[in-house]
């Protein structure tokens, strides 16, 4: 597997617990559908959150939320629907990014960009 596969999936593992330390309750990682994944779907007080995890060990090249560009949403919003009618989901959704960032002193750090797109 390429390094950038190895630090998108550590990445994923990372927001993860990040999330679950918030009271976030993972329901699926790697969700796919045709052409498109969602990295995670989560629950949180009611309402299942498709999130998408960016990783960048610097902002040299612009920042991690950036790079969630329209056909990638377009991509995340059909697996989305696909997920909510596999599950009879009838409840709130929302779309999230949280960007993983790692500084040159090995620290990582998150945003969370809630209702991020739809």
């Amino acid at each position: 597997m390429a390094e950038h596969n190895d630090k998108g999936k550590m990445a994923e593992e990372l927001a993860a617990e990040w999330l679950i330390g918030k009271g976030y309750e993972l329901m699926d990682k790697n969700y796919r559908f045709k052409h498109a994944e969602i990295d995670l779907i989560m629950k949180f007080r009611g309402i299942l959150i498709f999130v998408e995890v960016k990783f960048r060990s610097g902002t040299g090249f612009g920042f991690a939320e950036e790079f969630v560009d329209f056909t990638k949403k377009k991509l995340l919003v059909k697996a989305a629907d696909a997920y909510v009618h596999e599950k009879d989901w009838h409840k709130d959704i929302r779309f999230d990014i949280v960007a993983v960032y790692k500084d040159k002193s090995g620290n990582i750090n998150f945003r969370q960009f809630e209702d991020a797109f739809y």
